[in-house]
């Protein structure tokens, strides 16, 4: 009869521990998303890895910036093309250091958009577009490997753009934002 209990009290550890294993990052995520909404700019700190976000978003900005200019047909001239090319990342650069704020982190969060590196001014949030955005922000999450969390925000008014904010494991059951994903969101990203 002991060595039942023993057994039965091992399984249940064992299970419990999977549990809150596997189900950490959505509690952090929530953490997360209640943080930005409420403006809790203590609460955000504590749950982003600055350097690490900063430096995720200056590759994916840059990425989508070589895109555009690759893209732009008024880019025949391949010296200008290769200067703006080259000055590009620093431009980039210096914007996300000021930029990627806990202020910055919470308007992503509750917006589902991310900056732009062209700096368009609808994406700038005012307190009527933070008041439509509330409820039309969608969530959806996947881990990407087991060290790596990803919840994807779209906004139902956009919903061909999604951006998805990379949460990531730091020692067991602790997560914090470290990066951020602005291609669409594909099956295979999932496990």
């Amino acid at each position: 009869m002991n060595r039942k209990l023993l057994t039965g009290g091992l399984i249940a550890l064992i299970a419990a521990f999977l549990v809150a294993y596997f189900a950490s990052p959505v509690l952090a995520v929530r953490g997360l998303t209640e943080a930005a909404r409420s403006g809790d700019e203590a609460a955000l700190r504590e749950r982003v890895d600055f350097p690490a976000f900063r430096a995720s978003l200056k590759e994916e900005l840059n990425g989508e910036l070589v895109a555009r200019m690759r893209a732009d047909p008024r880019s025949d001239n391949p010296v200008l093309s290769g200067l703006g090319m080259l000055l590009a990342p620093s431009l980039v650069s210096g914007m996300v250091d000021a930029f990627v704020t806990p202020g910055a982190i919470a308007t992503m969060v509750r917006s589902a958009r991310a900056p732009d590196p062209m700096h368009r001014p609808d994406q700038v949030e005012t307190p009527e577009r933070a008041a439509e955005d509330k409820d039309t922000v969608r969530q959806s999450w996947a881990y990407r490997d087991l060290n790596t969390f990803a919840v994807t925000l779209t906004n139902s008014r956009h919903p061909d753009q999604h951006l998805a904010l990379l949460m990531e494991r730091r020692g067991l059951f602790d997560w914090k934002l470290a990066g951020i994903d602005l291609t669409a969101p594909s099956e295979d990203d999932a496990i």
